[in-house]
């Protein structure tokens, strides 16, 4: 994905910009899935759970789907060129040294610590230290505040490390204990 590029068959075909891949996976059922390693896991920035929707929305849904198909419906937001502009837009937001150092040091923790199995990857720094970007962006700023890091935390790392079994947080979702991780890591000044 990061190199946006596929092979087939021996044969390296270059990807077009934008390039992003989506996802989806159910976490309940994973007969007839394979689950994917964790090295591809990596590879993902962000994994967000949807949950259940409302009771309202489930009604508009269900009325919706007698009559037409949803797909139908389906209208561009934004075009290639505007999505390339705010991949633009989020690169140039500031980082200073410090956020820099904070995002390394949030990371590194993961690797410190007792109660994961596995840290996260350096990857991991680099996507964190981004999606705090494009927090940022979308709040109106130009620079990166502790809040985003803390705020990209969980979204980006959750999936990239593994609560270690046997320990008093193995119950804790690895969300739950990079939240508590997170906020023990000291916050630049």
């Amino acid at each position: 994905m990061e190199e946006r590029q596929a092979t087939v068959d021996g044969t390296q075909y270059g990807l077009p910009l934008p390039f992003l891949v989506i996802a989806t996976q159910n976490p309940i059922e994973l007969e007839g899935t394979y689950p994917l390693p964790f090295a591809q896991m990596d590879r993902f920035v962000v994994r967000l759970s949807l949950g259940y929707m409302s009771a309202e929305d489930e009604k508009h849904m269900l009325l919706q789907r007698l009559t037409k198909t949803p797909i139908d419906d389906l209208k561009p937001v934004i075009n290639c060129d505007e999505l390339v502009i705010m991949q633009e837009a989020v690169q140039a937001v500031h980082v200073s040294d410090q956020i820099a150092q904070y995002v390394v040091d949030v990371v590194r923790a993961t690797r410190a610590t007792d109660i994961l199995e596995y840290g996260a990857s350096p990857r991991g720094t680099l996507d964190l230290l981004r999606f705090a970007q494009a927090l940022a962006l979308m709040a109106s700023r130009d620079h990166v505040l502790p809040d985003d890091i803390q705020a990209a935390g969980p979204v980006v790392l959750a999936h990239r490390v593994i609560v270690r079994r046997g320990t008093r947080h193995a119950a804790l979702s690895a969300t739950e204990v990079l939240a508590e991780l997170v906020e023990s890591v000291p916050v630049p000044v």
